[in-house]
């Protein structure tokens, strides 16, 4: 059986605020990733249910985290249709992802940025 690991590390300051965020996977060779925040979700199958971690470092633009949020809305329909055929489902969660882009711009911050 083959294996895959991917490693966090997660610098913080003197008050456990996250100053830096690092990645590492197995698949994606030895180089170190950066990132300014992480939204991780496991399933736990002996509590069924979702135990969840968020980071992001205290550098994180406030419309980025915005953004991030969005994204991850959206991928999270393209993982329900891969895994459960749910159309009507992923189009909702894609008609939400519309509206908060929609709310994004109207409140001024309609230029993505760099994540």
């Amino acid at each position: 059986m083959k294996k895959s690991e991917i490693r966090f590390s997660i610098a913080l300051d003197d008050q456990k605020v996250p100053e830096a965020i690092s990645w590492q996977a197995t698949d994606a060779g030895q180089d170190i990733h950066f990132a300014k925040a992480i939204n991780i979700s496991i399933w736990d199958r002996n509590s069924d249910g979702t135990m969840k971690i968020d980071l992001w470092t205290k550098d994180m633009p406030t419309d980025a985290m915005k953004y991030f949020v969005v994204d991850t809305i959206g991928s999270m329909a393209e993982t329900i249709v891969t895994a459960t055929s749910d159309q009507k489902m992923a189009a909702k969660m894609r008609a939400l992802c519309q509206e908060l882009t929609d709310y994004l711009e109207e409140q001024g911050q309609d230029d993505r940025p760099n994540l």
